[in-house]
């Protein structure tokens, strides 16, 4: 599939976002967290803004971004819908989330259940939007198992490593934060490299002989059009073999094994973690983004067969 900019921007943005939001919440409940409002403020707008950027992202790629509320309308059997549905809510208790947080400086009792609920949300959406790709059947290498849990445990990694980064430079220090990350991480790094391993070694579940039925040695005879088309360019992207194992090179090394090299050392020296937390943000940005864009390039439609000579 065509990797479209905007969707790898909000899937990687409103990720971490949620990330970031389901931290927030469930570690407050647990008294994890400062109490001060200044941080509240810095961490909620952090993830607000994210999460806001990521969904406006999302419709960019629309022919009619003015109509996209329209798909609201389909949440029975849409995972398009539930997910703007559940982007939609969320909202509500993040909000009073932050109002307690930031201009009522209270958060425990009730503003503590509005942050549950938000990570709540939070954790509902970015399964929605890992759904998405997962329920498409005519693409095999969305339609597997570990792509919906994928989208959740990187979201919750990316999310980790920004809250690391927000604690380090209101000078504090939470081990849970940083075991969240190390869990998130490694977790993540597994489903990963699991998944490629798969999707590499998967059979075709479509020939042209099956799609013909016309049994063993069919072959295109003449290509069905003069010049490239619509349906090569957006469903039939090709990346060659040797580019991509660059790539996924490249995203081990700035997604995975960078940060937890950089965690180490704020253990090792947490009088650099400002330093160490904002540069592990930065790697993981451009890990998570390669990361994405290879998700949709090594993806194919199977109406490719048609195509293919």
């Amino acid at each position: 599939m065509h990797p479209s900019y905007s969707v790898i921007f909000f899937t990687t943005a409103s990720g971490a976002g949620y990330g970031l939001l389901f931290l927030l919440g469930v570690f407050n409940a647990l008294g994890l967290l400062p109490e001060s409002p200044w941080f509240g403020f810095a961490s909620l707008s952090s993830a607000l803004i994210l999460i806001t950027a990521g969904l406006l992202s999302s419709t960019f790629h629309l022919g009619h971004p003015e109509r996209a509320w329209r798909a609201l309308s389909q949440w029975r059997t849409s995972w398009l819908s539930r997910e703007g549905i559940a982007s939609v809510v969320t909202y509500i208790p993040a909000g009073l989330f932050s109002v307690g947080w930031i201009y009522l400086e209270q958060t425990q009792g009730i503003w503590s259940f509005f942050g549950l609920f938000a990570s709540l949300g939070a954790a509902i959406t970015v399964y929605c939007t890992g759904m998405i790709y997962a329920s498409l059947k005519a693409i095999p290498a969305w339609n597997h198992i570990l792509v919906a849990p994928g989208y959740v445990l990187l979201g919750l990694a990316t999310g980790a490593i920004v809250l690391n980064a927000l604690l380090f430079l209101f000078d504090e220090f939470f081990m849970s934060a940083l075991i969240v990350s190390f869990f998130a991480l490694g977790a993540s790094l597994l489903l990963k490299y699991r998944y490629w391993q798969s999707i590499d070694n998967a059979p075709d579940i479509s020939t042209l002989e099956s799609a013909t039925g016309l049994g063993n040695g069919v072959k295109v005879f003449d290509p069905p059009h003069t010049s490239t088309n619509y349906l090569q360019t957006e469903m039939g992207f090709k990346i060659a073999r040797k580019h991509s194992e660059k790539l996924r090179t490249i995203t081990l090394a700035f997604l995975f094994a960078l940060p937890l090299a950089l965690a180490v050392g704020i253990l090792a020296l947490p009088s650099l973690g400002p330093v160490l937390g904002v540069a592990s943000v930065f790697s993981a940005a451009l890990g998570i983004v390669i990361e994405r864009w290879l998700f949709f390039a090594e993806a194919k439609h199977v109406v490719s067969l048609y195509y293919r000579g």
